[in-house]
């Protein structure tokens, strides 16, 4: 098989396990399950900021959130340990449920180890690959979750999960958000934030 073909099969994987979330989101007036969506909007925006990403580095931002939704939350405490727990544990769970498909799809050991190792944000700031798809996904949330969040949210804790958020970006990651055509009010928070 390809490289070609392997990714697309990859991909195609990847798209058939989040396509049987339960859970759904909105898009133009239709339904979709909430990580499939996810998944290709880390693609598109991965596409858009490094055009020139690794085959690896494309298959871990389509799998960023692959199957999330069967460690929920609210299986682990509602403090800030348990949130951290609860974290590394979807961070494992994405790395080795990745790594079975690519196994299976027969790619080498070398690449799927980098898949996992992004996975699990290893080296965030030292490896450029994890650096950018943690730049995507702060993106992505920034275009399509972070208004909904803001609303939910008092706005100290909002501007407090923005700076948090810009934190851990680039600059060319910085330049693509302040571009970002966001509501009003979502916008002014995010002003507050870096002021």
């Amino acid at each position: 098989m390809q490289s070609t073909e392997r990714f697309d099969a990859a991909l195609k994987r990847i798209d058939d396990v989040n396509g049987d979330d339960p859970n759904h989101q909105i898009v133009d007036g239709q339904p979709f399950p909430k990580e499939l969506i996810y998944g290709r909007r880390m693609s598109s925006w991965l596409a858009r900021l490094y055009p020139d990403a690794s085959e690896a580095l494309r298959i871990a931002a389509r799998a960023q959130h692959i199957k999330r939704w069967s460690i929920p939350r609210n299986t682990y405490p509602m403090d800030r340990k348990g949130y951290l727990r609860w974290r590394t544990e979807l961070k494992n769970f994405h790395a080795t449920t990745t790594g079975d498909i690519l196994d299976d799809l027969g790619y080498d050991a070398a690449t799927i180890d980098a898949v996992q190792s992004l996975l699990r944000k290893e080296a965030l700031r030292e490896n450029p690959e994890t650096q950018a798809l943690e730049d995507v996904a702060c993106l992505v949330f920034l275009e399509n979750h972070f208004a909904d969040f803001a609303a939910q949210h008092d706005d100290e804790k909002v501007i407090d999960i923005v700076r948090k958020t810009w934190g851990k970006m680039s600059e060319h990651a910085h330049q693509a958000a302040l571009g970002l055509d966001l509501p009003d009010t979502a916008k002014a928070l995010v002003v507050r934030a870096l002021s």
